[in-house]
C-alpha cells in the first residue's frame, strides 16, 4: 500500500473513532437505579467475619449496628467491618429498653457506645439505632446531642425471630429505593440469603447504598 494510501487509511480510522467515544463509566454504576440500605443489628460477633466475607463476595455494603459492649470486646472485628467498607452505627452498649431508661442511663448507653467504636477502629458513629427500635422524644432528643441521627427500618426481615432464609429474601425483595431493612449479625439463615439478596437487588436495579445522616434513607455511597 502507498504512503499516501496508508495515511489517508489512518484518518478515516482516526475520524470514525472519533464519532464513537468510549465511555469508562463502570457498568455497576448504570445499573443502579435506586439504593436501599442493608442493616446488620447486635455485632459484632464470631459470625461477623463470615458475614463480611459473604458481603464482600458478592458486591454489598452495609451499615452495622454495633452493640458498643460487643465492640469493646472485638476491636478487631470493629476493624474489620470498615476494611470490608461497611459503615459502623451505634446500636446502644447493653442492648436495654431505652424507654424504660431515665435520661442518664439513656446517655450512658449512646456515650460509652461512641467511645467503644470510635476506640475500636470505627470512626465516630453518626447513625444510631435504638434497640428493638424502641423510642420517645427523650431518646431522640439524647441521641441528637451525640451527633447521631436516628433510624428505624422499612422492612424487618424477621430474622431475629427464626425466619428462613427463604422468608428473608423475600423481605428483601419487598425494599424500594431509598429504604431500609433491618437484618442481625448473627443468624446462619441471615448469612445464607446474602447471595440471593445480592442477585434480587441486582434483577431489580437496586443497589446497596449508604444511610444518609441527613435524610435517613440510603442514597449513593458518598
Amino acid at each position: 500500500m502507498a504512503a499516501t494510501a496508508r495515511v489517508a487509511l489512518l484518518t478515516a480510522v482516526l475520524a470514525a473513532a472519533a464519532a464513537f467515544p468510549v465511555t469508562t463509566a463502570p457498568a455497576q454504576a448504570a445499573a443502579c437505579n435506586g439504593y436501599v440500605g442493608l442493616t446488620f443489628d447486635d455485632g459484632p460477633s464470631g459470625n461477623t467475619t463470615r458475614l463480611l466475607d459473604a458481603l464482600r463476595q458478592n458486591g454489598l455494603r452495609a451499615t452495622m449496628f454495633n452493640q458498643g459492649q460487643h465492640a469493646a470486646a472485638n476491636p478487631s472485628l470493629v476493624r474489620a467491618q470498615v476494611s470490608a467498607g461497611m459503615w459502623v452505627g451505634n446500636h446502644s452498649y447493653t442492648h436495654p429498653h431505652l424507654t424504660r431508661l431515665s435520661q442518664a442511663q439513656i446517655d450512658s448507653e449512646i456515650s460509652r457506645t461512641q467511645q467503644a467504636v470510635g476506640g475500636a477502629g470505627g470512626g465516630t458513629p453518626k447513625l444510631f439505632r435504638p434497640p428493638y427500635g424502641e423510642t420517645n422524644a427523650t431518646v431522640k432528643s439524647i441521641a441528637a446531642r451525640h451527633g447521631l441521627t436516628e433510624i428505624i427500618w422499612h422492612v424487618d426481615s424477621q430474622d431475629w425471630n427464626g425466619a428462613s432464609t427463604d422468608a428473608i429474601v423475600q423481605a428483601a425483595a419487598r425494599l424500594t429505593n431509598g429504604q431500609i431493612i433491618l437484618l442481625h449479625d448473627w443468624p446462619a439463615n441471615t448469612l445464607a440469603a446474602i447471595p440471593r439478596i445480592a442477585q434480587t437487588l441486582t434483577a431489580r436495579g437496586l443497589c446497596a447504598g449508604m444511610i444518609s445522616p441527613q435524610t435517613g434513607r440510603a442514597v449513593a455511597p458518598g
